[in-house]
């Protein structure tokens, strides 16, 4: 129960404080640069961390967690446990997203004069789930499904691969526990600054697929879906999954032995 209501706990923070940033954009005309957005996200995965790493492990990813089991840092047994509870929290987040924005989302579709459900809502259905190409940047206007799975791929890769050689004893260089949370946080601001103008950078299957749930069963419907071929699942959950695994396979194959080598000469 314990690791459960953790990770609840952090995802459910995470998710919020950064969808909400979204929100505010889009509804109120704030954080008018992917600079502050991608800032605000990485204060919100630096705060739930801290909230909550004495409690669970703070994965509050699917992938992060896949990633820790393929490099063997995590019981397998564990995984189902650890994914249900960070998608549970996911949801809520969802949840409280549109309580409190229901009435703004709703004045400002009657102002934009689409209807909810329709192709037009993407705009604010974007505010739950991902979407690609984005739809709020009107210069990146063709975005195949192989690009958008490569960059959330690739953009997990280097999230996963920043968590190990932050926190692995092996890598001498890592900063201080106290000072992990920040610099994971600040990994993952970087990476939305380039990833977030083609797929708004989910990097993360609970932070996207929960909101999107509350999106779909909310009246966006097919709406709160990026494309109709399954992007949901492609882009923003196997695509993180498999960028993940592959950075926990690189970390333990190759900078774990050359800096456990390293160790070794220096003693």
């Amino acid at each position: 129960m314990k690791d459960f209501v953790g990770e609840l706990m952090g995802t459910f923070v995470l998710t919020f404080l950064g969808c909400c940033s979204v929100a505010v954009a889009i509804l109120f005309g704030e954080y008018n640069s992917i600079f502050q957005i991608g800032l605000v996200w990485g204060l919100a995965v630096t705060l739930s961390i801290f909230l909550t790493r004495n409690i669970c492990c703070a994965h509050l990813n699917p992938a992060v967690s896949v990633a820790m089991v393929v490099a063997g840092r995590m019981k397998a047994s564990k995984l189902p446990l650890y994914i249900c509870a960070q998608l549970v929290g996911a949801v809520l987040a969802g949840v409280m997203l549109f309580v409190l924005f229901s009435p703004s989302i709703g004045q400002y579709e009657a102002a934009h004069g689409f209807v909810r459900g329709s192709a037009a809502s993407v705009d604010t259905a974007r505010m739950f789930g991902e979407f690609y190409p984005n739809p709020g940047d009107a210069a990146v206007s063709v975005v195949s499904l192989p690009l958008a799975m490569l960059g959330e791929g690739f953009g997990t890769f280097l999230l996963a691969l920043f968590i190990f050689a932050l926190t692995e004893d092996c890598n001498v260089g890592r900063p201080s526990s106290d000072l992990q949370p920040l610099f994971i946080g600040l990994t993952v601001s970087s990476i939305i600054f380039f990833v977030a103008p083609l797929t708004q950078a989910g990097l993360n299957p609970a932070r996207d697929l929960g909101p999107r749930i509350v999106a779909y069963l909310a009246g966006w419907g097919d709406a709160a879906l990026p494309d109709r071929v399954g992007g949901w699942f492609w882009v923003y959950v196997l695509a993180p999954v498999l960028g993940s695994s592959l950075a926990a396979l690189f970390f333990k194959l190759v900078l774990e032995p050359l800096n456990l080598s390293k160790l070794k000469s220096k003693n």
